[in-house]
């Protein structure tokens, strides 16, 4: 296909002379194009969004909680309350080796932690060291719990963002600082800045941790733990798991295996999973909407070209008898095509890009959501700008076949 000046005059010309049937047309391409893209940006940044709510939240875990029996067992009636304990903790570990991690958790809500004139009511947990792989604290200053914490019941803690805020509002590394928290007092050792809205026994922001022996001796818990949590190990789905965390807790405890709402497990992998499912299924429609739409505008292209080469059929018959050749005629009718799908199209790849650019400013304004993008990536642009050449090329076959059927001595006789 040779181009030079002349050819991109000539369709520059052809252009102009149809200005307002192009930008009927060009406005489908452009508005299929932005669709698009928007779209695929906007859907990106809504997923970045709602990851933020899990982050640092382990993807293979799943939370034991006990509940009240529903079914009666072996001279047990139903409605019988039973509470975990770190009986149950143990005999995971040793009869489960696909877990990797089972740690204990408990809590108390409503406690209120001074510092100062200073005070913030919050949730007070008791953990083990080994709770990090269950959520992954973001350390802004300090450390989190260690094992030499846990084993030497120190009176140390670590506190959630907003109880930083809240008793040190002057800002600053508050490690060393004793706080007061309900009867006792607790040395500060780190500040946990995790900003994910799935947590246990409360929202990290809003939490201090200190080690399970120590918590359990202040709130007198015996050996009864709220909860445990569970991680499997690689490769492992804890949803298979879960039948055999049943029968073990069961046995232990005389209730029905099969009573689910004995034991409540909360499995985050299905969460995870059905958030994934969703996206792909956005992703899906979000594609077959703007390639319809896309669609939509090439055929209106095809149309106008259509139009066009017809009232242009003297002048082709003119080229094609002074020595056009057909393949001259083909190239001409086609970067036409090429042309009006690329300027429409690039229009809507900007006007995308800059709203997408609005869009994230005004989202990402709310700290919560600092980090999401709304951006399109440069390749993405580029198989956009692909597509529509390639688009381009289709919607211009049909027309430009038909101007070179056109003959000379018809193209007179119209005339």
């Amino acid at each position: 296909m040779k181009l030079d000046f002349d050819s991109f005059r000539e369709i520059a010309d052809a252009l102009v002379r149809n200005k307002s049937r192009s930008l009927l047309t060009g406005f489908g391409v452009f508005w299929g194009i932005f669709m698009l893209l928007f779209m695929i940006g906007g859907g990106q940044g809504l997923k970045q969004m709602i990851g933020k709510n899990f982050e640092g939240f382990a993807t293979n875990t799943s939370i034991l909680v006990s509940s009240q029996t529903t079914k009666p067992w072996k001279g047990f009636k139903e409605g019988r309350y039973w509470n975990l304990t770190y009986t149950d903790v143990e005999r995971l570990k040793m009869l489960m080796p696909d877990l990797e991690t089972v740690t204990p958790c408990i809590s108390t809500w409503g406690t209120k932690s001074e510092f100062g004139d200073n005070s913030y009511s919050g949730s007070f947990k008791g953990v083990y060291a080994d709770y990090v792989n269950i959520e992954e604290p973001q350390m802004k200053y300090g450390r989190f719990i260690n094992e030499t914490d846990v084993l030497q019941e120190r009176k140390v803690c670590v506190i959630g963002k907003r109880v930083y805020n809240n008793l040190f509002p002057d800002g600053g590394d508050p490690c060393g600082n004793f706080i007061k928290v309900g009867p006792a007092y607790y040395q500060v050792i780190g500040v946990d800045y995790s900003s994910g809205n799935v947590s246990v026994s409360g929202s990290a922001d809003e939490s201090i941790v200190a080690p399970l022996p120590v918590v359990q001796k202040i709130l007198n818990r015996g050996s009864v733990v709220d909860l445990v949590c569970v991680t499997g190990r690689s490769g492992i789905r804890m949803t298979e798991l879960e039948p055999r965390m049943r029968q073990i807790v069961a046995r232990q405890h005389s209730f029905d295996p099969s009573d689910n709402q004995a034991l409540f497990i909360i499995n985050t992998e299905q969460m995870f999973s059905l958030i994934d499912n969703l996206f792909t299924g956005v992703n899906f429609l979000i594609w077959l909407v703007g390639l319809g739409t896309i669609l939509a505008g090439v055929i209106g292209v095809s149309n106008i070209m259509m139009v066009t080469v017809k009232e242009r059929t003297t002048e082709i018959g003119i080229r094609r008898a002074i020595g056009a050749t057909p393949r001259d005629v083909l190239s001409q009718i086609i970067m036409e095509s090429i042309s009006l799908t690329l300027v429409a199209g690039s229009f809507g790849i900007v006007f995308a890009v800059q709203l997408l650019r609005l869009l994230e400013t005004i989202v990402t304004a709310n700290p919560d959501n600092a980090g999401a993008s709304f951006q399109i990536g440069f390749w993405t642009a580029v198989v956009a700008a692909l597509l529509l050449t390639l688009l381009g090329v289709i919607a211009g076959l049909a027309p430009a076949s038909r101007a070179m059927a056109i003959k000379p001595v018809d193209a007179m006789r119209d005339e």
